[in-house]
């Protein structure tokens, strides 16, 4: 089984470093990771943010699996990217599998950035929008697309120390994956 390895990671000072070690984590477990740092892409090209999503998007198609790092990245929820990754993936029929280091609910990390107040029984942020509050780690489309095309949102019991490095979260993803792998 290949899986696609979706995450802010790619971010991480340490990408390289990171994505090798989530990919010999799959390796342990008979799976294929595709990190999308695997890529080959001239970033120096004018056109290298298109081969960037090209060359992710090819990665996703010949995935059987993702495995999606949902941890909160520069805010209060998940990186974009990574939501759309998901999301491709869940379309595509893909199996579905999703981690957070952060296992607060959405609501409450959103306090964290901003003043969130109750009004006529609903939570309203410093903009006067409405806080999406079902209790849930993040947006319902997520949490729910888990559900319905793979397995529930892994999260920590407590969050680990290193939000970034921890790989208890996806070890747990990847043993899931390994299952369903051995169940077929």
């Amino acid at each position: 089984m290949k899986i696609y390895l979706a995450g802010p990671d790619v971010f991480l000072p340490d990408a390289i470093e990171i994505g090798r070690r989530k990919v010999d984590v799959c390796a342990a477990h008979g799976l294929t990771g595709l990190y999308p740092l695997d890529n080959a892409i001239d970033l120096t090209a004018p056109d290298a943010a298109r081969q960037i999503f090209c060359g992710n998007e090819a990665m996703m198609d010949e995935a059987d699996a993702i495995i999606a790092n949902l941890t909160p990245f520069r805010g209060a929820g998940a990186d974009p990217g990574t939501v759309y990754e998901l999301g491709y993936m869940a379309g595509r029929g893909k199996f579905c599998l999703a981690y957070a280091n952060d296992g607060a609910t959405y609501a409450d990390r959103l306090s964290r950035f901003m003043d969130v107040t109750s009004e006529d029984g609903r939570l309203i942020d410093a903009q006067g929008l409405t806080v999406e509050d079902f209790g849930l780690v993040d947006n319902l489309m997520m949490i729910h697309a888990l559900e319905l095309h793979g397995c529930p949102l892994v999260t920590p019991a407590v969050a680990p120390i290193d939000v970034w490095h921890d790989l208890a979260a996806f070890e747990a993803c990847v043993r899931m994956a390994a299952a369903r792998l051995i169940a077929t």
